[in-house]
């Protein structure tokens, strides 16, 4: 089963994806706080790139697609 809440939530990456190759780990801003998920992409992703969760794998991994924040760096990465 998925964990619906997180889609739509933007993270930061604290580890790179890699692609096909095997996920990266994103810190994600939900239920108040902030929860890390492995996180897949479908191209490869940097450290720190802010990413979006379009999709919930279950068992606290999702899929991420890079994101551009219109409205500005609303997540600051806590790493920094």
């Amino acid at each position: 089963m998925g964990d619906e809440e997180v889609i739509g939530c933007v993270g930061v990456l604290t580890v790179a994806t890699r692609g096909r190759a095997g996920p990266g780990e994103v810190l994600v801003k939900v239920r108040g706080g902030s929860e890390a998920f492995l996180a897949w992409s479908p191209e490869p992703l940097p450290k720190g790139a802010t990413v979006l969760v379009i999709e919930s794998r279950g068992h606290r991994a999702v899929d991420v697609s890079e994101w551009d924040d219109p409205l500005g760096d609303l997540f600051q990465d806590p790493t920094e």
